[in-house]
């Protein structure tokens, strides 16, 4: 969920680009106090009448958008998921598709509103970390159908968003009220306040202790996990603030004065904070202010903060196209001006991260943690509020997230266009001046969700299948969807889990804050109801074959906003999966498909020494006939040649 932001209606003629030019005339974007949330199952407020009609302008600064933008498409009523009957926990109605619950655990005692998930193993047992907003909770899920709950650490301080290093827990804090002590009750000062990143020492599960944590200027929205390849002593935090900053006399440093005037504003920038891994306790503030946001995408341009040079992604003025006033009219969609970022994804291995940034789409060069630099940006008026991230393995493609309505409105109406409140899949194309991100389509829930379900886009993961692009994504009370956007243009719903609403009679805030993949389960975390499992259960969409080969991939650590890339073991399970996916791209001409088939049916079947070289050979020879360059032609290549290598020795 995001907080209240400043936000500048604007909308665009067609065919005119975004110029993201700097106007010192520009108001700057003071950040003000966050709103209060409301906690899971408490009443809403009206809806705010965002869900007008898109109009057939647009303001998408990428290739092929308008296009896009010129067709608006609504959801569908022909569903399974519409009409399903309310009621709390597993009394309201459920619609699935090719996805199976196989339990669910009620909110813990005393948690409140379940935020973001992490998992680890740890002594052989499989563990999920369930935040909320009064602390989190950790649930033995080995058996992901019978999980326990074993585990409850209450420390007040939204949102508590969780991460996961060897026996580090790290959480988000940025509500005024969280103390030090973790204490309830309000009254927090100056003294006994904390806004930043707990530290927590969990080598005792039972026990976890709390460390010295580090205190930010605006508190901790949620974090990201930054590592160095090749680095195993440290790591990196990249701390998200959308919400107020606090006085100095409180933190010195801190200042919400508009970058005109101070080159030191706490707005306009993230927060990284040093972690040295053999003493926790000392985590510190390495940049206080890493300038993404900057005109030149990092710290170097600070000097020239005099002509707004910290504001380097200030928006235009609203189009004149519109009557004065009411930029909504006639459906214009309101964005937020970048001064910070909600949420970033980093994915080491390939030197980048992606930052969802209230207007802004960033790709960051992270080969320097400490020093992020902005390499890329795309901005895109159907885009709302700029939410969350994900890479696909390859690093070839990135899907921005708009969580329009700020997670607790309802926005997949009949009336909400299926290209607000959605996906947005770019392709990452290198170019001679470094990469770029070009948009190529939207996914959205497609059928329609109640005035009483509060539904967007938010917090998912990849399903790892070798040769495919597979995501499955929480969409509030909209539910959990698993969808394949291999073909980035033409992304595609293969299963799904719905319930109804919390309450069929008015807006109360539930369903799935984060749904992701860990170890072959779906894990849920809800956030009125608690912590649901799930299986993938196969179809032609996702068959059994490549449901074991993806089950094949195991992790002792996984933080979804800490990317590490996938890697399957050399079996014939791992090859015959990505047989499929390129005879399910159309890549393979039949004979080739036919050769690579028999051939590996060949060497599976050799026993003695002679015939398992002769099988090798022949391995290393039906790839040379797989040739071309897609993804799929490529990864099944070289798993014909690495199985080659096994089936030798």
């Amino acid at each position: 969920m995001h907080p209240s932001t400043h936000r500048t209606t604007t909308t665009q003629p067609p065919g005119r680009l975004v110029v993201l030019a700097l106007s010192v005339l520009l108001v700057l974007g003071l950040a003000v106090p966050a709103a209060a949330l409301p906690t899971a199952g408490e009443d809403l407020p009206a809806d705010d009448g965002d869900g007008q009609p898109l109009d057939e302008s647009h303001g998408m600064e990428s290739i092929g958008a308008e296009e896009a933008a010129l067709a608006p498409e609504y959801p569908t009523t022909d569903d399974p998921r519409v009409g399903l009957p309310g009621g709390p926990g597993n009394t309201a109605g459920e619609a699935s598709l090719n996805m199976q619950r196989l339990a669910s655990m009620p909110l813990a005692p005393g948690a409140s509103t379940n935020s973001d998930l992490a998992f680890f193993e740890r002594d052989g047992r499989r563990y999920a970390v369930s935040g909320n907003y009064n602390g989190f909770n950790l649930y033995d899920v080995t058996d992901p159908a019978a999980p326990v709950h074993t585990t409850s650490v209450i420390c007040p301080g939204s949102q508590n968003d969780v991460s996961v290093h060897g026996n580090l827990l790290f959480m988000s804090v940025e509500s005024t009220a969280a103390k030090i002590d973790c204490s309830a009750g309000g009254g927090a000062t100056a003294e006994t306040r904390f806004r930043g990143i707990r530290i927590w020492d969990i080598s005792d599960l039972t026990t976890p202790v709390q460390l010295p944590g580090v205190q930010t200027c605006r508190g901790s929205h949620t974090h990201t996990i930054v590592t160095k390849p090749g680095v195993e002593d440290t790591l990196w935090i990249y701390v998200s603030m959308t919400s107020s900053v606090r006085a100095a006399t409180e933190l010195p440093g801190c200042s919400s004065a508009s970058s005109l005037v101070d080159p030191n504003t706490s707005n306009f920038s993230i927060t990284v904070i040093e972690v040295p891994l053999a003493a926790p306790e000392t985590a510190a503030i390495v940049n206080r202010n890493a300038r993404i946001m900057s005109t030149c995408g990092d710290n170097s341009c600070e000097a020239d903060h005099a002509n707004g040079s910290l504001n380097g992604l200030a928006f235009p003025n609203p189009q004149p196209n519109y009557p004065e006033g009411s930029g909504r009219e006639p459906g214009g969609q309101s964005a937020s001006q970048t001064s910070a970022c909600h949420d970033i994804t980093s994915y080491p291995a390939i030197g980048l991260a992606a930052g969802a940034c209230q207007g802004d789409g960033l790709l960051l060069d992270i080969t320097d943690p400490p020093n992020p630099r902005r390499i890329a940006n795309v901005r895109d008026f159907n885009f709302a509020y700029w939410h969350s991230a994900t890479f696909n393995n390859d690093g070839t493609k990135v899907i921005f997230t708009d969580e329009w309505g700020g997670g607790s409105g309802a926005r997949c109406r009949a009336t909400d266009p299926l290209s607000w409140g959605a996906n947005a899949i770019f392709d990452i194309v290198q170019t001679p001046d470094g990469p770029t991100m070009e948009w190529r389509s939207y996914f959205k829930l497609p059928m329609v969700q109640t005035a009483q379900e509060n539904c967007v886009a938010h917090n998912g993961s990849l399903v790892p299948v070798p040769g495919r692009d597979i995501m499955v994504q929480a969409w509030y009370q909209g539910g959990t969807t698993v969808f394949d956007f291999t073909d980035s243009a033409n992304p595609v719903e293969i299963a799904y889990f719905d319930r109804g609403p919390v309450d069929p009679t008015r807006l109360l805030t539930g369903g799935f804050w984060s749904s992701y993949w860990w170890n072959g389960t779906i894990v849920g975390n809800e956030i009125a109801r608690g912590v649901d499992t799930f299986a993938l259960t196969p179809s032609p969409a996702l068959t059994q074959l490549e449901l074991d080969a993806a089950r094949q991939v195991v992790t002792s650590t996984t933080n979804v906003q800490h990317q590490q890339p996938i890697v399957w073991p050399t079996t014939y399970l791992t090859v015959r999966a990505w047989h499929a996916a390129a005879d399910r791209a159309g890549v393979l001409a039949a004979n080739t498909s036919a050769n690579v088939k028999k051939f590996v049916d060949r060497a599976e079947a050799a026993t003695s020494p002679a015939s398992r070289n002769n099988a090798a050979a022949q391995l290393r020879a039906v790839s040379n006939q797989v040739s071309g360059d897609s993804s799929q032609e490529v990864g099944l290549r070289n798993a014909l040649l690495a199985l080659a290598d096994v089936v030798a020795r």
